[in-house]
């Protein structure tokens, strides 16, 4: 596939899931990545991804818990990608 050229955060599948679901994004160079799990009310739930990674096409399994390990409630729930400069949210959906 070679090597993205821009950044992008694709759409995760399976959507709506239970019990994980997978979250690509694509870097077109090296850079410094944090991809997060949040509630609707903004509040930070899991960090999947905290590191530099290289350029090219990555994912990242959501398996429905918090930082703790807790399961999440059924809901909505947005997914961030920040890597440098670039920032894109998107939404999934948990079912229980």
């Amino acid at each position: 596939l070679g090597i993205p050229r821009d950044f992008a955060l694709g759409a995760n599948y399976p959507n709506p899931f239970n019990p994980e679901t997978t979250i690509g994004y694509q870097l077109p160079a090296a850079a410094q990545v944090r991809l997060e799990i949040y509630d609707v009310l903004g509040q930070r739930m899991r960090t999947l991804v905290q590191q530099v990674e290289p350029a090219g096409y990555h994912t990242a399994v959501w398996d429905g818990r918090d930082d703790g390990g807790n399961a999440l409630a059924g809901g909505v729930y947005l997914y961030r990608l920040q890597a440098d400069e670039f920032s894109q949210v998107r939404r999934l959906l948990l079912l229980k």
